[in-house]
């Protein structure tokens, strides 16, 4: 294994084994329930007491609480990686095209600039996903950015799904800011840390789960909705921000956004909640070895499975190609997409964009 890849795996190790110290058997005596104030709750008071927090201060997964251990983590790293070899000899690249047009009008549109970072427009707001344009911390970027993004000078809202280095980039959040001082960041509970850190007077909203954030509704609502994930930033904050997802929706126009998520209960609410999605995008990469990856992130299998249930109209996968941060390799996952589509088994129908691409919906 080359040096930084040993000296990242390292540091997860640490981050794993360090929260696994602490307390993550929570009870109900020790938790308390948070929310915006200031937000709309989109589910009733008997259904829903506000997001759960314990009494130090830790965020925890609506099924499954995020409980690693030093073993699990030791294993991962010692194992081996049965794909190494076929890993070696992978030469699969993300196609990219270099079109801005999309700049030049108004239409609703969806432009994937690699892993989880997408331009959404519609009804005339435009929206940033999880803006990283550099390297992640020490995983390399793979794919090249399609466009110079000191273009993008349009954006209303940047939505950050939680604070992980291959979604929350300071370098890449500050130039959003810098070339759109009108953006507002949209993300979740306690985050304002990290933002108030990077950047000066940042505009933001912070919602818990199930709440709506203050828009024009007229034009957009946006929802933050509960991802099977966790969150941290170093070896000392592990659950202390709030990890999401994201509903966007505009007159009859549902977009999901998954974040990094792994499969439970919470992706089949999405559909029942909204009545169907019309465009889900979500994470299908990064998911090897799957015993011990699928509690935070999707496999494709199950990326079919949440898209059915949710009963998605059209599927965008993301999440892939463009940091290698797991076993598998680069291209296994959307050929796997692809094959499942081929059989029938993903009902909705696969957009698999290029990085740039423009693609226009109605």
């Amino acid at each position: 294994m080359k040096k930084k890849m040993w000296i990242s795996s390292i540091i997860i190790f640490l981050s794993i084994g360090f929260c696994t110290m602490q307390n993550y058997n929570q009870s109900d005596d020790t938790l308390s329930f948070i929310n915006n104030p200031k937000l709309q709750t989109i589910l009733p008071e008997n259904q829903w007491q506000g997001t759960s927090i314990d009494k130090d201060g830790k965020f925890s997964n609506l099924e499954h609480p995020f409980n690693p251990t030093f073993s699990m983590a030791w294993q991962m790293m010692t194992e081996g990686n049965p794909q190494r070899e076929i890993k070696k000899q992978d030469t699969f690249n993300l196609p990219v095209v270099n079109d801005s047009s999309f700049l030049e009008n108004s239409e609703n549109v969806i432009v994937w600039l690699g892993h989880a970072t997408f331009f959404i427009r519609l009804n005339g707001i435009s929206i940033i996903t999880d803006p990283v344009f550099n390297n992640a911390s020490l995983t390399k970027r793979k794919s090249p950015l399609p466009f110079d993004v000191n273009l993008l000078k349009c954006i209303d809202y940047v939505l950050i799904s939680h604070d992980h280095r291959d979604h929350l980039d300071k370098k890449s959040l500050q130039l959003i800011v810098r070339n759109n001082p009108q953006a507002e960041i949209l993300s979740g509970l306690k985050m304002d840390e990290w933002f108030n850190k990077m950047l000066d007077s940042p505009k933001m909203q912070l919602a818990g789960w199930y709440q709506q954030y203050n828009t024009d509704t007229s034009k957009i609502k946006i929802y933050f909705l509960p991802a099977r994930h966790w969150s941290s930033r170093n070896l000392f904050d592990t659950n202390k921000h709030l990890w999401g997802s994201f509903v966007i929706q505009a007159d009859d126009k549902k977009i999901y956004f998954s974040g990094d998520t792994g499969y439970d209960g919470h992706l089949k609410e999405v559909g029942t909640l909204f009545n169907g999605i019309d465009i889900c995008i979500m994470g299908i990469g990064a998911f090897k070895p799957e015993w011990f990856m699928s509690p935070n992130h999707i496999s494709p299998y199950d990326a079919v499975k949440a898209s059915n249930e949710m009963q998605a109209k059209q599927f965008i996968p993301m999440h892939y190609g463009t940091f290698d941060l797991s076993n598998e390799p680069l291209g296994e996952p959307i050929e796997i997409m692809q094959n499942e589509k081929r059989q029938d088994k993903l009902n909705a129908e696969l957009i698999n964009l290029k990085v740039g691409e423009n693609f226009h919906f109605k």
